[in-house]
């Protein structure tokens, strides 16, 4: 194959793994607000808040991947406000949960949609950031990261069902979350300034 071609090909499989990505948030997204609704669950409401997120930032990758590497410094911008939006989302629903007292609530719907993700988003993202070196961009290593992030929030919330239910800690849910702030805000403020190197991660 072509220098060409192998791109080409790379692209291709970059589109695939943006909309298996966008397919596995929507149906994690709309069965996780169910669920918190229907248990009054704010932390499985919130999760799905961040599929939306997620939905959003894959979206920017397949407008990145169609238009080329004209775009890539602000389809990079886009995705470092992605990364703002979900920092600015995990700290309105960890302080909603500690001001309410919200436990992580039981929910089998939600425990099993959890434990999914943490096993799917390091795989998606794994295969993206491969992807992304490849074809050296910097947005779309900085969306996989995020990807990866969803896994952390995923083993969170299995974290503080389990604690709840073991150890009665209410809050390990939320603090657990907070403590990720940080890392998520600075992840979206290097992509702003366009420090996001694939090949430095």
């Amino acid at each position: 194959m072509t220098t060409i071609e192998i791109h080409d090909d790379l692209v291709r499989r970059g589109k695939a793994l943006e909309y298996a990505t966008i397919g596995y948030n929507v149906i994690e997204g709309v069965i996780a607000v169910g669920a918190g609704i229907v248990a009054g669950s704010i932390a499985l409401v919130g999760f799905g808040v961040d599929s939306a997120i997620e939905v959003f930032a894959s979206l920017l990758l397949v407008w990145r991947l169609y238009a080329g590497v004209r775009v890539e410094t602000r389809a990079l911008q886009f995705v470092g406000v992605s990364f703002l939006l979900l920092a600015v989302y995990v700290t309105v629903d960890a302080l909603k949960a500690m001001v309410a007292r919200e436990a992580p609530r039981e929910s089998m719907i939600g425990i099993v949609l959890a434990a999914a993700s943490v096993v799917v988003m390091p795989l998606l993202a794994r295969a993206k950031r491969r992807v992304a070196d490849a074809i050296g961009s910097r947005a779309m290593h900085a969306e996989a990261t995020q990807t990866q992030l969803c896994m952390f929030l995923s083993a969170i919330l299995l974290g503080g069902l389990a604690l709840n239910a073991a150890l009665g800690w209410w809050w390990a849910d939320p603090i657990a979350a907070l403590v990720m702030v940080p890392i998520i805000a600075r992840e979206g403020v290097e992509a702003l300034r366009g420090e996001a190197c694939a090949c430095e991660r």
